[in-house]
């Protein structure tokens, strides 16, 4: 790749930026409030962009292009069946508890509706999930510099996690939020481009359909159960796994993209920053999806001597000339450290609010919690760093996040929803669902990884489970890692589900009085009926909207 010196300037001036942006807000970062919520006064708009452009990481980015190119167009279900029932769903119905509960994360939401060991285990498990995500954005930019550039990939992730740092560190989430809004559009200008180049090359849509062979890889439902399907799952493994479980544990109970809706300034704002941020989702396939595509047919080599999470950057290098491949790497940076700053500030709420400040020093200022979120943003970085190197084991970006995922997220949201509506939902039972549902998928992780070595190979204290394995061996071995995943999410969220319901059938629930506001039908309406709303900011029509697009767009493309 012939990268010059305006490529250089434009990466430089982006570097600037957002560490002037971090510096000019600083001032305005008086409170704790103000740091990890940004003082509820962001405008919907940009809540509803940074709520987008927190998922605009390495994984949106490079993760989703690579799928496309291993999988197909099969990967746009990660948008259409993976995202948009989820983000409706909360912004309906769970963002009013969030909002009106006035609680500053997840778990303060679990303290709530169940008892502190429910949070605490939440927020452990958090804390530990957002570093090993954050990890994911400083391996993939490493390994772009690395193969495009030529940087040392150690230089690579110590430069990112040093800016991240300065712009978080100095304007909290008001800092990342702005960021956010900023990175959103260059991903746009960064990477729309190469879908039109591409497409040009090739000569259209007809061109892709040439230079794929396995037709199986062009369509989204007809070929799933089958022997041509890529993604190697049936319908029920993409509704119950993806479309269901990993979906809305994920948009629905991850406070990495709920804390953008809560920095809004009132609950009807909270409620439309996920809608406003699901229309452009919507579309978002023509730059992540279809660059896969086109690189599966441009770049020999893709997937065989050359790894999948590559496409995107070597699509960059075929197709941009210089100041254009400035504008490119520039917006994968961005994506880059947008994931990880979404990360980082969710880490440092959730450790600050409900571990710091719940079981090591209660009672504390406010100016106190304030420089402890500060330093937890740079004890979050350096654990990161080391999260990098251990992406490094993994086959893909995607494979390693959904396996995060399947662990954490997919038991909480049998939790949550147990919880939000169900009233008989008990602590007790909450607290032994949830962490028998993460044993159970972290379990069927490993017990996955056993499965796949011969019996008679097995480490001596794991001879014993050789027949159990052998015998268990079509629920722990899958086509794919990406199908294993789904099944593990399912699974997770079964067992948190029925322990949870059958522990509170034998144990005492919470006073009705103490759940108001906290269970769905022991809470007011977060806005009256009577309220007059123009049909475009009423978040119920945009959600019919919205929904009927993703429909047409299932048919279309079925």
């Amino acid at each position: 790749m012939d990268v010059r010196f305006i490529d250089y300037l434009i990466i430089g001036i982006y570097f600037a930026f957002v560490i002037g942006i971090g510096y000019h807000l600083k001032r305005q970062m008086v409170t704790s409030e103000d740091f990890f919520l940004a003082g509820h006064r962001i405008p919907t708009w940009v809540t509803g962009l940074a709520f987008l452009s927190a998922n605009l990481g390495a994984i949106e980015v490079m993760g989703m292009a690579a799928s496309a190119a291993q999988y197909g167009v099969v990967t746009a279900h990660f948008y259409w069946v993976g995202a948009i029932p989820a983000m409706v769903f909360l912004s309906l119905f769970m963002m009013p508890f969030y909002y009106g509960s006035k609680v500053r994360s997840v778990p303060e939401y679990l303290k709530k509706r169940f008892n502190e060991p429910t949070r605490a285990f939440n927020a452990l498990s958090f804390a530990i999930m957002t570093i090993l995500m954050s990890g994911i954005n400083l391996y993939a930019m490493a390994k772009v510099f690395q193969v495009l550039l030529k940087w040392d990939m150690n230089v690579s992730i110590f430069l990112a996690a040093i800016v991240v740092l300065l712009y978080v560190f100095l304007g909290g989430l008001t800092s990342s939020i702005y960021n956010e809004v900023i990175q959103f559009f260059l991903i746009i200008f960064g990477l729309l481009p190469l879908t039109i180049l591409g497409l040009l090359r090739l000569g259209g849509t007809t061109g892709i359909s040439e230079g794929i062979t396995n037709m199986g890889m062009l369509h989204l439902w007809q070929d799933l159960g089958t022997d041509t399907n890529t993604l190697g799952v049936d319908w029920i493994g993409l509704l119950g796994g993806l479309g269901f479980v990993l979906s809305f544990g994920y948009w629905c109970t991850d406070f990495l993209v709920i804390q953008r809706a809560l920095a809004a300034q009132d609950v009807r704002s909270a409620q439309r920053t996920p809608i406003i941020a699901a229309f452009p989702k919507v579309l978002f396939p023509l730059i992540t999806v279809v660059p896969g595509l086109l690189a599966l047919v441009i770049i020999p080599g893709l997937g065989e001597d050359i790894p999948y999470d590559m496409a995107i950057p070597l699509m960059m290098g075929v197709m941009y000339p210089n100041g254009m491949l400035g504008l490119g790497l520039t917006a994968l940076l961005a994506s880059f450290m947008s994931g990880m700053a979404g990360n980082v500030t969710a880490f440092n709420t959730v450790w600050t609010y409900d571990i710091y400040q719940s079981y090591v020093a209660p009672g504390k200022s406010d100016k106190h919690y304030l420089q402890v979120g500060r330093m937890a943003t740079a004890g979050g970085i350096l654990v990161s760093i080391l999260a990098a190197y251990l992406v490094m084991n993994f086959p893909t970006i995607m494979d390693y996040m959904q396996l995060i995922f399947s662990f954490f997220n997919a038991p909480l949201f049998a939790t949550f929803a147990l919880g939000m509506f169900w009233v008989r939902t008990t602590p007790t039972g909450a607290f032994i669902g949830l962490v028998a549902g993460t044993l159970a998928a972290v379990g069927h992780f490993f017990m996955s990884e056993a499965a796949k070595i011969a019996p008679d190979l097995l480490p001596g204290y794991l001879a014993p489970m050789g027949p159990v394995l052998e015998a268990c061996k079509p629920f722990l071995t899958y086509k794919t890692v990406m199908a294993g995943n789904f099944w593990r999410a399912i699974y997770g969220w079964s067992v948190c589900f029925i322990i949870t319901i059958v522990v509170s059938l034998f144990t005492k629930q919470k006073r009705r009085r103490d759940l108001v506001g906290l269970v769905w039908g022991l809470s007011k309406k977060p806005v009256s009926p009577l309220v007059k709303e123009r049909w475009y900011v009423n978040p119920i029509h945009l959600s019919i909207i919205l929904l009927v697009v993703t429909l047409v767009l299932n048919i279309i493309f079925w």
